[in-house]
């Protein structure tokens, strides 16, 4: 059970880009439909334990969780919903490559040899990722790309800020992390809507409501289960069991989402899956 309740949490993830462009489709914004994906955690989390509105509210390590989750999952959600689905992803997974410098930065954490590996296998995989078909050195091709990477890093950040705030409950780490995924989002689609950057809300509908609804329901569910197979499984077993993540993504944006693997995204996305996997001898 452990084992199926990452799973479920990679596989929810992995597919999420599919009701997210639906969900475009139909008017609302990625950063809209992220807001609410969250909003049930913060409300079934807030409800149930309200001590500890309390204690995220006068903590800045937790405003900083907060933070971090709410860039990661604007930057993620707003790039597979509107970029390809497996240069995204793979940008997103560069984490390890930002978590070596982060933990230098902000845990102290001695940078060691296999981190320096780690580190060259995921630009080397990045730079295979990012190199045109045509050929030529590798670049960023757009807006998706660039959000891909500002994911991973946030992801990263969350990751170094949970070992720093390990000791607080997971109901209050639980409840910045899910207040983020609704105020970043909720501001940044105010401040770039009023600019015309991005859409307002749409006019109520059924149909877009229903689904964000269903998805935040589906966010929930797989935020417990990945709580319930950590608490379960040793840490470095659950990082390779989360990597499955990128296998949901890219096999479904292949399978009926219409891209295509080239060798050079392919080879890329070895390394960096590799650079990850190198992760998880740390945390064995």
């Amino acid at each position: 059970m452990p084992y199926l309740g990452l799973l479920f949490n990679a596989f929810v993830w992995g597919l999420s880009w599919w009701p997210l462009r639906r969900l475009q489709d139909m008017g609302l914004h990625p950063l809209w439909a992220t807001l609410m994906f969250f909003a049930l955690g913060v409300i079934t989390i807030g409800l149930t334990h309200r001590d500890a509105w309390r204690v995220v509210l006068r903590t800045p390590g937790l405003w900083m969780l907060a933070l971090a989750t709410g860039v990661t999952n604007a930057a993620f959600n707003w790039g597979v919903a509107t970029g390809e689905v497996v240069r995204v992803v793979l940008l997103f997974y560069l984490m390890p490559l930002w978590a070596v410098g982060l933990a230098w930065w902000l845990l102290g954490e001695r940078i060691t040899a296999w981190a320096a590996v780690r580190v060259l296998l995921a630009l080397g995989g990045a730079m295979l990722v990012l190199r045109p078909a045509d050929g030529g050195w590798p670049r960023f091709e757009g807006l998706p790309d660039w959000l891909g990477l500002a994911g991973g890093v946030g992801f990263a950040f969350i990751n170094v800020m949970l070992r720093r705030a390990a000791h607080h409950s997971s109901a209050e780490r639980a409840l910045a992390m899910f207040s983020g995924g609704v105020c970043l989002p909720g501001v940044a689609g105010l401040v770039l809507s009023a600019q015309g950057l991005v859409p307002g809300w749409p006019a109520f509908g059924w149909d877009w409501a229903l689904l964000a609804g269903a998805m935040g329901v589906a966010f929930f569910a797989a935020n417990l289960a990945m709580q319930y197979g950590a608490s379960q499984i040793p840490v470095h077993i659950t990082s390779v069991v989360m990597l499955t993540e990128i296998v949901f993504a890219a096999g479904s944006a292949v399978w009926f989402g219409g891209e295509t693997l080239r060798p050079a995204v392919l080879m890329g996305g070895v390394l960096i899956l590799f650079a990850a996997l190198l992760a998880t001898r740390d945390e064995a």
